[in-house]
C-alpha cells in the first residue's frame, strides 16, 4: 500500500524539525567506526546505558582492532557479560575483529554489501555505522522507527526492510544522516512503547495512531452520552 500522499516534502521537513526541537542529543558512546560497529552490535535486546558501559569496558581493555581480534572470547564475555546474549556476541565481535583486520587492512567498510557479510551484522547495524560514523546516507530501521513510522502512518509495513524503503521514498536524503537517532530519542521520550504522550507531542496532528485514537474517544463519548440520555426516557 503506498505511502498516503499528506507526506509530502514540505510537511516531512516540518515533522522532523518539529520532532528535533522536543528531544535531547542522541548520546554516542563512540564515533569512530569500528568501535560504533562493536557497540551496535552488542545493542541488540540491550538497554543502552549497559550497551555502552560494557562496549566502554571492552574499549578500555583492548582499545583497537588488533586487540579485541587477540583477546580471547572468554576474556571477552568479562567485559560483556550484562547484555543480552553476551556469549553469541562474545565470539560474533572477536570474528568481526578478525575479518576486519585481515580483510579490510582494519577499516571498517564503507558499503552496505560489505558491511553486512560481517556476522551478526543485519541492515539496521549496517547502516548505524554508515550514517552515524561514516557520515554517509542512511536509514537505520531499529524497534523505535519501526513503531513510530506505523504509528504515523509512514508505513505500513511490519518488516524493517519494507519499512526502511518507504522512508528512503518520503524522508530527504539530505535528512538521512541523523535520522535515526532523533527518532529513536523521541521513542523514549514521547512516543514511547506503551502509554505515548499524545497530548505532549508536537506532531500529532499529522499522526495516524493519534487520530484513530480521537475517533474512539468521540465514538465512546457519543454512546455514553445517548445510553444516559436514554436511561431517562420513560
Amino acid at each position: 500500500m503506498p505511502v498516503k500522499s499528506r507526506f509530502d516534502e514540505r510537511t516531512i521537513r516540518i515533522m522532523l524539525a518539529r520532532i528535533k526541537e522536543q528531544v535531547p542529543p542522541h548520546h554516542f558512546e563512540f564515533h569512530d567506526p569500528f568501535w560504533v560497529l562493536i557497540t551496535t552490535v552488542l545493542s541488540h535486546r540491550t538497554k543502552d546505558e549497559i550497551t555502552d558501559s560494557s562496549a566502554r569496558s571492552l574499549y578500555n581493555a583492548y582499545g583497537t582492532v588488533e586487540g579485541l581480534a587477540s583477546a580471547s572470547t572468554k576474556d571477552i564475555e568479562l567485559h560483556i557479560k550484562r547484555v543480552g546474549f553476551y556469549r553469541v556476541k562474545a565470539e560474533r565481535v572477536k570474528e568481526i575483529s578478525k575479518i576486519i583486520l585481515e580483510k579490510y587492512s582494519g577499516k571498517v567498510p564503507d558499503n552496505i554489501d560489505d558491511l553486512t557479510k560481517l556476522p551478526g551484522v543485519g541492515r539496521k547495524t549496517a547502516n548505524v555505522v554508515l550514517s552515524d560514523a561514516l557520515r554517509i546516507p542512511a536509514i537505520a530501521v531499529d524497534t523505535h522507527v519501526q513503531r513510530i513510522s506505523r504509528r504515523i502512518g509512514w508505513s505500513r509495513h511490519d518488516d524493517p526492510e519494507r519499512t526502511e524503503e518507504s522512508l528512503r521514498k518520503i524522508i530527504p536524503k539530505d535528512m538521512w544522516i541523523g535520522f535515526n537517532p532523533m527518532i529513536v530519542e523521541f521513542g523514549k521520550k514521547i512516543c514511547r512503547p506503551r502509554n505515548p504522550l499524545c497530548s505532549e507531542c508536537s506532531v500529532s496532528e499529522y499522526c495516524d495512531y493519534f487520530q484513530k485514537a480521537q475517533s474512539k474517544k468521540m465514538k465512546t463519548s457519543k454512546l455514553t452520552a445517548g445510553i444516559t440520555k436514554n436511561k431517562y426516557i420513560t
